[in-house]
């Protein structure tokens, strides 16, 4: 009997568990995002004020890669040629 209770209370406690979890995981996730989210702002708070008093209101920028030269004498390896010997 003491088994069968000790199970009994064990699948609740499970249960239990399970079900203030799903509760409460958005929430305790939701803090911790904001809270990383407000930490990577002050860190990194300056340079984005910096980005946007340079560009003034209707300004298009267009950057452009410079083109990759082709290196036609590109050498893999040499080519050694083997003989077998009897």
């Amino acid at each position: 009997m003491v088994l069968l209770k000790t199970i009994l209370i064990l699948i609740l406690v499970y249960y239990g568990l399970k079900l203030l979890w799903r509760l409460f995981a958005p929430r305790v996730f939701g803090y911790a995002v904001k809270k990383a989210e407000e930490r990577f702002g002050q860190q990194f708070g300056n340079f984005h004020d910096y980005s946007e008093s340079s560009k003034k209101e209707g300004e298009t920028t267009i950057s452009k890669r410079p083109p990759r030269k082709a290196n036609p004498s590109k050498k893999v390896g040499e080519y050694i040629d083997f003989e077998e010997i009897d």
